[in-house]
């Protein structure tokens, strides 16, 4: 929030339009990550490859 107040003042005195209020956003981003994960849904993790073998020579 305070972040907000210090860009709204920089932008008051630059002339420039002031940025959005935080969490204006929000629905959308989440609406997007949901839509993400339906048309790619989360697999099994790829099993890694087991580790070298030591030779103790």
């Amino acid at each position: 929030m305070q972040q907000h107040m210090l860009d709204t003042y920089r932008a008051a005195r630059l002339g420039e339009p002031a940025p959005p209020p935080p969490g204006r956003h929000d629905r959308s981003v989440l609406r997007s990550l949901y839509r993400h994960w339906l048309s790619h849904p989360p697999g099994r993790r790829v099993a890694e490859d087991p580790p070298p073998e030591r030779s103790d020579t």
